[in-house]
């Protein structure tokens, strides 16, 4: 067994290789916008090396960098007035803190909600003015609760529930309250119970009783106008995810009845007249201006690829950051042009993915492949799996990919049932046997691409971080002899002591997919739990772990280590200093060299 520690400096920019220099390149995320200040920006970049929030006033061009931590800060909110800047203070990455804000301008931070003990976050709604937030909070003793703060005063609880929970939105005047939450105990479909600043109920809508299917429903905002009282909403009632407009004084539901294939969101325009539809099907997404009044639907132009955020501006323009595989994401704007382009180095492209479709026992599994220009198999693969699982690889700019294609490697990404943008039924496969579905619409999609001739079946790697690390601990535990090596970051690895060491919400989500408690179903989660099987893997193992981590905490890895361990099975483990992930550029580059490495030592050829 081999620890790794340390760090590593930068190279030379004409020393670097391609692949660092996609690490490296200064990237922005989508920015958010003042609503009553739109010149008043919010975003963040890596272009410190460190991912931070940044503020931007577009009157003058002025931006100005607002967090500075070792580990790095992303989670920050605008308030509608454009005069603070909340943003989430965790102690390396655990995700455990309070919310700390300071002026727009600039200044001393300050804790926003005194009072406010630390906690998992669970929403955040901030009021026009400034002087109210809607706060919610999650711990393991007290499960959810969601406070009303107002300046000057003791935070007031307005809600409190054993299940996971979390804030949707606070009305435009103030008024209104959305909460979304799981009291019926099925963390992956909520309901929506909208409440006065007092706490008490106006109205209910829930999905979840009296059909034979389980739906969810989420709250996308209110309208964007004093005393109306319209919520935007998300739906599953036909199959999959679209938009509908309820008004929650009357009751009154209005159903877009969109006739677009796949999952649909939206958010308004700024005077509430029409929606932005963000449609996603088949790995890809686009955008949608829908009239409400004439009930029009116009395509927004948008590049072939994938959109992961996008935002309508008072002027009736929208911005949108975009991206495909082979080509890096920018911040773009109807009106045309980049909106928002970080200086200095800039980041090479790669190469398009090709899509696939192989007939697996639940149904088409969709697959995208990227490899060398002008390979010809078989090649070294590697299966890079997902996270989530409610989530779904798109035809979207990845660095990780990028960097084994630079390396000779085909990449072989899938959408197993779990993944999202693909219906509703194809989301909640997973349920009661989870990480059994996944692996074998998995082992489907390697069948075919040693079949086809892609992928040499002497050397295939399986590799993922999350609920990606999972499968691949998982993968190599119950399907031995069909994988070369295994490369697993932050992955769960003993599903029991996960369940007991992580945060709360995550424990709800667990109990939904495998139906009750370690206690309660201990058969399911032994059936489920990759340390179940950690005898029986033959492959060399890297794991990659944070320390801090409360989604995929460090003890359980370290049980499934000594398992290995205690076999004298060829593996390697990197602990570092932070949470789920990291926000570092430097510790980004460095465990991608070392599962390079890894890979390097290990595979024939």
């Amino acid at each position: 067994m081999t620890e790794s520690n340390g760090s590593d400096s930068p190279e030379r920019k004409e020393d670097m290789p391609d692949w660092e220099k996609r690490f490296r390149a200064p990237r922005v995320s989508l920015p958010d916008w003042a609503e009553d200040a739109p010149d008043r920006s919010l975003f963040v970049s890596n272009a410190t090396g460190t991912y931070e929030l940044y503020a931007w006033d577009r009157s003058t061009g002025e931006q100005r960098q607002v967090t500075d931590r070792p580990n790095g800060t992303t989670d920050g909110v605008l308030s509608p007035d454009g005069a603070w800047i909340w943003w989430f203070d965790d102690k390396d990455g655990d995700e455990f803190g309070v919310w700390r804000s300071q002026p727009f301008g600039g200044g001393a931070d300050e804790t926003a909600v005194p009072g406010l003990e630390p906690s998992y976050p669970a929403g955040l709604a901030l009021g026009r003015d400034g002087s109210t937030a809607v706060v919610g909070r999650s711990t393991d003793e007290d499960g959810t609760t969601i406070h009303l703060a107002r300046v000057g005063e003791d935070p007031v609880e307005i809600y409190r529930h054993r299940e996971s929970a979390g804030v949707g939105d606070l009305s435009h005047d103030g008024s209104l309250i959305a909460v979304e939450h799981t009291e019926h105990g099925d963390a992956m479909h909520s309901a929506l119970r909208v409440v006065r600043p007092d706490g008490s109920a106006v109205a209910e809508l829930d999905d979840t009783k009296g059909g034979t299917v389980e739906l969810g429903l989420e709250a996308l905002g209110f309208a964007p106008v004093d005393g109306d009282t319209r919520l935007l909403i998300g739906h599953q009632r036909r199959g999959r995810w679209e938009p509908l407009v309820w008004d929650v004084a009357s009751g009154v539901e209005t159903d877009l009845a969109l006739d677009l294939p796949g999952d649909m969101s939206a958010e308004w325009y700024p005077d509430g007249s029409a929606l932005l539809i963000a449609h996603s099907f088949e790995a890809r997404s686009e955008l949608f201006r829908y009239d409400l009044a004439s009930r029009a639907l116009e395509r927004v132009p948008t590049p072939a690829g994938s959109v992961s955020g996008a935002t309508a501006r008072p002027d009736g323009t929208v911005e949108f950051l975009w991206s495909s595989a082979a080509e890096p994401s920018t911040v773009r704007s109807t009106s045309g042009g980049v909106v928002l382009d970080p200086p200095g180095m800039r980041s090479p492209g790669s190469v398009p993915v090709e899509d696939v479709w192989v007939e697996g026992p639940g149904g088409r599994i969709h697959a995208l492949i990227q490899k060398p220009a002008g390979a010809a198999g078989p090649l070294p693969t590697v299966f890079d799996i997902h996270g989530g699982p409610t989530w779904h690889d798109s035809d979207s700019f990845a660095a990780g990919p990028a960097a084994w294609v630079d390396h000779g490697y085909a990449v072989v990404r899938i959408n197993y049932r779990g993944s999202t943008g693909y219906g509703r039924a194809w989301t909640d496969a997973l349920k009661h046997r989870v990480g059994l579905i996944e692996l074998e619409d998995i082992a489907a999609v390697r069948e075919w691409a040693v079949a086809s001739g892609l992928a040499d079946p002497d050397r295939l790697i399986l590799t993922g971080g999350s609920w990606g690390g999972y499968l691949t601990l998982l993968g190599l535990g119950t399907q031995p002899d069909a994988w070369t090596l295994g490369l697993a970051a932050v992955p769960v690895a003993d599903y029991v002591t996960a369940y007991h060491d992580e945060m709360e919400a995550l424990k709800a989500m667990d109990r939904t997919l495998l139906g009750g408690t370690p206690e309660e179903v201990p058969e399911r989660f032994e059936a489920s739990s990759p340390i179940t099987y950690v005898d029986q893997v033959k492959a060399p193992v890297y794991i990659s772990a944070g320390v801090n981590d409360p989604r995929c905490p460090i003890r359980q890895i370290d049980n499934y280590v000594k398992r290995l361990e205690t076999r004298g099975a060829v593996h390697e483990v990197y602990r570092y200093d932070a949470g789920h992930g990291s926000l570092v550029v430097d510790e980004r580059i460095k465990q991608v060299r070392l599962e390079l490495d890894f890979a390097q030592r290990h595979l024939k050829g």
